[in-house]
């Protein structure tokens, strides 16, 4: 086969060859720069050298405490604080988990961007995964689409959930006249979550989730729909004083590692905000 041929059953993309060839990146065969047209014989070595990449200009490093769980040469796993955007915004410029990863990454003298695989909300704590340079991005992001990254997460919702558990197949859009709110609405996108009741107390319920599809603030626009808001969530109709955000957290991370053909699984526990909150509860 040629090389353009190999290359595709490694999952390099269109997009990523074109950028190869006119950004500065190489493809060789056995030390030596061929084009994609090469034909390989069997035994024969092909390199890929990717352009340098370059963050933007507006991401700043910055020396911010990250609770790293697991890192190796293609992916970073850690275990994010509530109140601490993912990514820079017009609201959050920076002391973000972006701006944290910029500043790790330099300090190992790594020339990379920062590569987001799944984001969290500002105030949702818990891990999440960021590769450490394109290819393994994409490879993440492919796995993603096909819902081969798994994640569960555990909140804390108003009212006593009675099933034991249950699916939320309900689709999700933007609220009119709003950034950030999202609503149930039949013109959404498909939308499902499933739920598994851990505890139950007087007024609360400790939920067990996961997520089916990745939609902007599934979980809590879905337990919103069905009368069960998070504890702290004001935005869709978490009232509790006593907890100053979504009691959300994402308690388990699974993928498969393209480079190490393995599953890898992780694991944390609750943050003390949630634990505190519900053993509170009568």
């Amino acid at each position: 086969m040629m090389v353009k041929e190999f290359l595709k059953g490694k999952q390099l993309t269109k997009r990523a060859l074109t950028d190869i060839k006119f950004s500065g990146g190489d493809i060789q065969v056995n030390g030596q720069k061929e084009t994609v047209r090469r034909r390989l014989a069997e035994g024969d070595r092909v390199a890929v050298m990717f352009p340098e990449e370059k963050p933007s200009e507006g991401l700043i490093p910055q020396e911010i405490p990250l609770s790293i769980v697991y890192e190796d040469d293609h992916c970073i796993v850690l275990n994010k604080r509530a109140g601490m955007p993912t990514i820079p915004s017009r609201l959050h410029p920076d002391q973000t988990v972006a701006n944290g990863l910029l500043y790790h990454l330099q300090k190992q003298q790594l020339s990379s961007t920062i590569h987001i695989v799944n984001r969290l909300d500002k105030d949702t704590s818990g891990l999440m995964l960021a590769a450490k340079h394109r290819y393994s991005h994409s490879l993440f992001s492919m796995q993603q689409k096909e819902i081969g990254i798994h994640r569960a997460y555990t909140a804390i919702v108003h009212g006593r959930v009675e099933s034991d558990e249950g699916m939320i197949n309900k689709p999700i859009g933007r609220k009119p006249g709003s950034i950030i709110e999202r609503e149930v609405r039949e013109d959404g996108q498909h939308a499902v979550t499933a739920y598994k009741t851990l505890g139950r107390k007087e007024s609360f319920s400790l939920l067990s989730l996961k997520l089916e599809t990745g939609r902007t603030h599934q979980i809590r626009v879905h337990m919103s729909s069905i009368g069960h808001p998070l504890a702290g969530d004001t935005l869709y109709g978490g009232l509790d004083d006593r907890m100053k955000r979504q009691a959300l957290h994402s308690t388990e991370l699974t993928f498969w590692h393209p480079f190490l053909q393995k599953e890898l699984k992780f694991e944390t526990g609750l943050p003390d905000d949630m634990k505190e909150f519900w053993l509170a509860e009568k």
